[in-house]
C-alpha cells in the first residue's frame, strides 16, 4: 500500500509511537501537539511525569494482553542496542492485595524472563499473591525525546499547536505549504480528548497519581505493593540513578499539585516497602536503628503529579470516516490507557495501523 499523508495529534508517548510506527510503514507524517518531549514538566502533559516500567496490568483481558507483551519485547530488544540508555533491566518483585490484578505464570511466565510466582510465606502482610521475575524500567525524561529525535531523524514533522478541533487537522491547517490535506489523522490526545472537538469523548477522565523524585543509585530492584484503598505503594530505579517513589490512583481528581500528607504517606509505604532506600552510609552508621523518612529528606529530588488519561471502557482503538468543514479523512483513535500509556504503546500503535490498513483498503 502506498504511503499517505498522516497528522498525528499529541506527543505523549502513544502519539510518539503512533507516528513512528506509520512512518515506518511508508506514510508522511506530522505530529501536531502543544507539548513536546523536553518542555518544562506540566499538569497539561502526563507522559514525562511516569515512572515508568513494564509490568502488564492486563489481567484476562486478552486485547491488553497482546499489546503489552508486543511492548515488552519491542523495549527489551531497544534496550540492547539503540536505545539502551532508555532502560534499565532489573528484577521485579510484585505483591497483590487483589487477585484480579495480579500478572500470573498462565498469562506472562513466557513473556518476563525468571518469572516465579511466590509463596505464602514470600508474602509481605496484606497481600494475596506475588510473582517475581525481570523487567525493565524506563527513563521517561530520556525516553520521550528519544523517541522524538528518532521520528525527526525520518524525515518526520512536527507542529507545535494546540488543535481545537479535529476538523482542524482534516481540512490541511497544519499540512506544510504545497502539500496536500492528511487521509488520516490519529488522535492520541490522551486526557485532551474529553474536550477535543469531534471527539469530546465523557467516558475519558483523570487518574490522578502523585510520586517522589528521589537520588538512590545503589537500589537496582524494583518492588510494588497493590492495595484496596486507591494507594498503590511502587520503587522504580531509573537507569540514571534516580528513583520513582509512588503512589496513588485517585480517579476523577484533577488537582494539579502534589499534597503534601500524600508525599508522606507516600515516603512512609516506600521506606516500610524498602528500608534499602535510606543511604548505605546512614544505615550503616547504627545498622540496629529503625530507619525513618527523615533519612530520605536528603535525596529527595522533587515531588509530583500526573493526570492519568483514563476510559470508562478502556483504551479506544477504532476507525471512523469524519466530515470536516471542507473534506473527509479517516480518523483513528488511540486514547485511554490510562496508567499502562508506556507498557501497551507499542502494541497499541501496532493495532492503530491495522485499523489505518483496513479502512484505506475499503
Amino acid at each position: 500500500m502506498a504511503g499517505v499523508p498522516v497528522v498525528v495529534i499529541g506527543a505523549g508517548v502513544v502519539g510518539l509511537s503512533t507516528a513512528i510506527k506509520a512512518q515506518e510503514a511508508g506514510h508522511s507524517v506530522t505530529i501536531v501537539a502543544e507539548a513536546l518531549p523536553g518542555d518544562v514538566k506540566s499538569i497539561h502533559y502526563t507522559s514525562p511525569w511516569a515512572g515508568a516500567h513494564h509490568v502488564s496490568l492486563a489481567g484476562k483481558d486478552v486485547r491488553q494482553q497482546k499489546m503489552d507483551r508486543e511492548t515488552f519485547k519491542t523495549m527489551w530488544a531497544l534496550s540492547e542496542n539503540e536505545a539502551e540508555g532508555c532502560f534499565l533491566r532489573l528484577p521485579q518483585v510484585e505483591y497483590y492485595a487483589e487477585e484480579e490484578e495480579r500478572v500470573s505464570a498462565e498469562e506472562y511466565g513466557d513473556v518476563y524472563p525468571d518469572f516465579k510466582e511466590l509463596s505464602q510465606s514470600e508474602l509481605k502482610a496484606g497481600s494475596l499473591s506475588g510473582a517475581s521475575f525481570t523487567t525493565l524500567t524506563i527513563d521517561t525524561p530520556v525516553y520521550l525525546p528519544y523517541l522524538l529525535q528518532r521520528f525527526l531523524s525520518k524525515g518526520g514533522r512536527v507542529v507545535r499547536a494546540k488543535v481545537q478541533h479535529v476538523s482542524q487537522a482534516i481540512d490541511g491547517a497544519f499540512s506544510s505549504a504545497g502539500s496536500p490535506p492528511p487521509q488520516v489523522v490519529f488522535v492520541c490526545a490522551g486526557l485532551g480528548a474529553r474536550s477535543l472537538g469531534g471527539v469530546e469523548d465523557k467516558d475519558v477522565y483523570p487518574i490522578r497519581g502523585q510520586t517522589v523524585l528521589v537520588r538512590a543509585p545503589w537500589v537496582r530492584f524494583g518492588r510494588t505493593l497493590s492495595s484496596l484503598d486507591g494507594l498503590w505503594t511502587y520503587i522504580i530505579p531509573r537507569r540514571s540513578g534516580d528513583v520513582i517513589l509512588g503512589g496513588n490512583k485517585s480517579a476523577d481528581d484533577w488537582y494539579p499539585h502534589p499534597r503534601p500528607e500524600m508525599t508522606r504517606s507516600i515516603l512512609e509505604r516506600c521506606l516500610a516497602l524498602c528500608p534499602e532506600l535510606v543511604p548505605p552510609e546512614v544505615r550503616e552508621k547504627d545498622p540496629s536503628r529503625q530507619p525513618t523518612i527523615e533519612d530520605l529528606k536528603p535525596i529527595i529530588i522533587e515531588e509530583g503529579c500526573g493526570l492519568r488519561p483514563a476510559r470508562k471502557d478502556g483504551i479506544r482503538l477504532e476507525s471512523e470516516v469524519v466530515q470536516g468543514s471542507t473534506r473527509t479523512a479517516v480518523v483513528v483513535h488511540n486514547y485511554g490507557h490510562g496508567g499502562y500509556g508506556y507498557q501497551s504503546s507499542w502494541g497499541s500503535a501496532t493495532m492503530a495501523l491495522e485499523l489505518l490498513d483496513k479502512a484505506l483498503s475499503q
